[in-house]
């Protein structure tokens, strides 16, 4: 057992947890917050995925000791504190980014993390340079976020809004 201090969405926890514990784990089930899904809890889908101090992260493959001192995100924090939603969580229901939602909450963090992310992909031409977000860009960065849906081209498309 180990004694964590973890800031989620923007609220102090102090708490004592199993060192095996997942973060995933400790949202959902000790805090209470189920935005994040746990779809495959082998890292594979992008379900789960949260901000750790602003980066995205799979938070089933992180254990929650790691997590002491640190600033978490989920879904539920992205908004604007007043009940108001985040621009990308905006764009998501304009642009019917999706379809049963499963994926959503982890494609919302993804996507939040991603546009604050510099540097070249996989398909960047130019590895000098930071690219600008173009489909091919944004389709590359948010690889790791599964839809069973299929509603990939709308989340792009979702993205595309937000970053302009």
């Amino acid at each position: 057992m180990a004694e964590i201090t973890v800031r989620v969405n923007g609220t102090e926890h102090s708490l004592i947890v199993d060192t095996r514990l997942s973060l995933l784990d400790l949202l959902r089930e000790r805090l209470g917050l189920t935005g994040s899904k746990k779809g495959c809890d082998h890292g594979q889908c992008g379900a789960c995925t949260v901000l750790i101090d602003g980066r995205r992260s799979n938070a089933c493959l992180a254990l929650a000791v790691t997590c002491d001192g640190l600033d978490v995100t989920t879904v539920e924090g992205l908004g604007d504190g007043d009940g108001g939603l985040h621009p990308l969580q905006a764009a998501f229901i304009e642009h019917d980014a999706f379809q049963c939602g499963y994926c959503t909450p982890g494609q919302l963090c993804s996507a939040a993390g991603m546009l604050t992310e510099p540097g070249p992909s996989a398909v960047t031409e130019d590895l000098m340079e930071d690219p600008p977000l173009t489909p091919a860009e944004i389709r590359e960065r948010m690889s790791g976020n599964l839809c069973r849906c299929g509603a990939y081209v709308n989340i792009v498309t979702a993205i595309e809004g937000v970053r302009r």
